[in-house]
């Protein structure tokens, strides 16, 4: 046989090999699981879209993320649905009665260690379902971004006033995080990191989280600051201003159509770079799954794995605790 000759498979023939030589690797420390907090109490609804995650009131959800933490999750991401809306989402810097803030405050006691990340956005707090103010501007109600870039502010000093380690804009409003920054530092919380949804995409796949966070809006839709799914060197432009006005750590979401985004980003920026899993994603494994279509725990591990593989540190994901459990098991 003539030389050279290549058999790359030599390191492929046993287990032991392939895990000496694997690139890459998925640790429940990369995961952060989100989390719906309903007002009230007694509240334990299942997501119908999402099978096994659910909306859960305070009483309920300490328990719930102590759970998460003696499995080994070590981060949550919370999404609020307060009792009460207006046309400003003003439950969000409610700093006694948010269920935000008072989530934060039950958690932080529950769960001293659980790193608490909470979602800095409008949708689910106002009476229209849109990120922000609306105000009449040639016939149509359009984001008045001034204004609620002011409210952005006091959200985000109330959340680390009640004990969030990490804010997470996600409403794709410029200036949001250089705004957020300001305030921070200027209220003595700047060593919060500010974990941004830099490149966050108008997608298809959000349909389950609208049911989950009930933020649907009543009318139109965020294609005005949300980026177009075809798209990608604008969403560069969006995560390097971002990382100017100082974000900690940046996000794609969604994941799986926009892991070359997730590559792009990687390639150009020395930041943490997080993507977001969503629930769209979520829903087709489990319905798939569900219908002995799929072996889940091998697809998700393959996802997960490939996010990773893409470039990802961070995971949020609603598969989280199902990873845990199989890693306990």
């Amino acid at each position: 046989m003539n030389y050279p000759y290549t058999r790359l498979s030599r390191l492929r023939g046993r287990e032991t090999f392939r895990q000496m030589v694997r690139e890459n690797s998925l640790s429940l420390n990369d995961l952060i699981q989100p989390l719906f907090v309903y007002h009230g109490e007694k509240v334990r609804n299942e997501i119908s879209s999402m099978p096994g995650q659910y909306q859960m009131s305070l009483d309920y959800l300490a328990e719930h993320t102590k759970k998460l933490f003696d499995l080994g999750i070590r981060a949550v991401l919370l999404f609020g649905i307060p009792a009460y809306k207006d046309a400003v989402g003003s439950d969000t810097w409610n700093d006694k009665n948010g269920v935000i803030q008072q989530a934060l405050r039950g958690l932080r006691k529950a769960v001293p260690e659980m790193m608490l990340i909470t979602d800095a956005c409008f949708c689910e707090y106002t009476d229209h379902g849109h990120c922000g103010v609306l105000v009449e501007r040639n016939d149509r109600k359009v984001l008045d971004h001034e204004a609620t870039l002011d409210n952005l502010a006091l959200q985000a000093a109330s959340h680390a006033s009640a004990g969030a380690d990490i804010i997470a804009p996600s409403g794709m409003i410029d200036g949001a995080v250089g705004v957020i920054r300001e305030t921070l530092d200027g209220a003595g919380y700047g060593h919060v990191p500010i974990m941004s949804y830099s490149a966050k995409y108008a997608s298809s796949f959000y349909g389950p989280f609208r049911e989950a966070a009930e933020g649907a809006p009543r009318f139109g839709d965020r294609k005005s600051h949300q980026l177009d799914p075809a798209n990608s060197d604008e969403a560069l432009r969006e995560v390097e201003v971002d990382i100017q006005e100082e974000a900690d750590i940046v996000m794609v979401k969604p994941a799986l159509a926009y892991m070359d985004i997730i590559r792009r980003v990687r390639d150009s920026f020395n930041v943490p770079v997080a993507a977001y899993n969503v629930s769209g994603e979520y829903a087709m494994v489990k319905a798939a799954a569900e219908r002995g279509w799929l072996d889940e725990k091998a697809v998700v591990m393959e996802i997960l794995t490939s996010l990773k593989r893409a470039g990802a540190d961070l995971i949020i994901s609603y598969h989280a605790r199902d990873v845990a459990v199989w890693v306990k098991e």
